[in-house]
């Protein structure tokens, strides 16, 4: 009996040191785990957020497959500009989310004629043709005769690939509260791996 008790006695520091140890250990992961929580939602519902794109309306900046990534707190200062790329969610299905060029600003008029753009504004009240040579593949072709004044706080926006693109041409103007971000990151494929920032354009050439 004696030398049961002193067993019982010899092994009951370390077993309760064990327990201290895998207790001290699982609490350490569940800090790390909350903390990890705490810096990556707020970054990833309020900051940054990820799509796939779907469909070849962007093609040949961004085709279906892509993993994108959007910023979300540049337009919360400073307010989208003519050539970013955003993501929006649909007008007419706010579930849906589409990737569209920006490329009417608010109070413009948009004209498309003879396969150019035509922006009319208070800089330019007779007109000038967009250049967009910096995105748009030589093939392409932006086909009918449209013209449209976009309201305040909307944004006439168009896909690349113009001939295969639901956009502003067929349901209208976007909202400014619709727009979710700019495209600044393609993360995949890795081939493709690159940030896109602004478009510069060319000097305008008046129209005719």
């Amino acid at each position: 009996m004696g030398e049961n008790d002193d067993l019982k006695d010899n092994l009951s520091p370390e077993s309760g040191y064990d327990q201290r140890e895998v207790v001290g250990f699982f609490w350490e992961v569940v800090k790390m785990v909350v903390l990890s929580l705490a810096i990556i939602v707020p970054i990833r519902y309020f900051v940054i957020q990820p799509f796939f794109v779907k469909g070849a309306s962007m093609e040949e900046s961004f085709h279906n497959g892509d993993y994108v990534l959007i910023d979300e707190i540049s337009y919360r200062f400073n307010e989208p500009q003519r050539g970013d790329v955003v993501v929006f969610r649909f007008p007419q299905d706010p579930s849906q989310y589409f990737i569209k060029r920006i490329i009417g600003l608010p109070g413009e008029k948009i004209q498309i004629k003879s396969n150019e753009v035509l922006i009319f504004n208070e800089e330019h009240p007779e007109g000038f043709i967009l250049d967009e040579s910096a995105y748009l593949e030589n093939d392409q072709r932006t086909t009918g005769d449209f013209s449209m004044n976009v309201d305040e706080k909307e944004y006439f926006v168009l896909g690349d690939n113009r001939m295969h693109s639901s956009d502003s041409r067929i349901w209208g103007a976007v909202n400014r509260q619709l727009i979710s971000g700019r495209v600044f990151l393609r993360a995949w494929p890795i081939t493709d791996i690159g940030t896109f920032s602004g478009v510069q354009y060319l000097t305008p050439q008046l129209a005719d």
